[in-house]
């Protein structure tokens, strides 16, 4: 296990340190079980968010209803 020191916003700490003792967990387990979250959601290989564009549009037919009549159809 590596020892490493990090820099943390005094809120962002006091939240973290609720939360440990809610849990009846350690302030460094807090951390270790963020990480591990974290890291689930940005796995190696992943394309950066440059590399995306939207996907291309599609027909979805004539419209059913007059623009100006948009309003009065949502409230009805």
């Amino acid at each position: 296990m590596v020892k490493t020191q990090v820099q943390i916003p005094d809120a962002l700490f006091r939240e973290a340190k609720r939360l440990a003792a809610e849990n009846e967990m350690s302030f460094a387990e807090v951390v270790r079980r963020g990480l591990e979250e974290i890291i689930k959601h940005h796995p190696p290989g992943r394309t950066r968010a440059e590399s995306w564009s939207l996907p291309q549009p599609f027909d979805m037919g004539a419209t059913l209803a007059p623009e100006e009549k948009w309003t009065a159809l949502c409230h009805d």
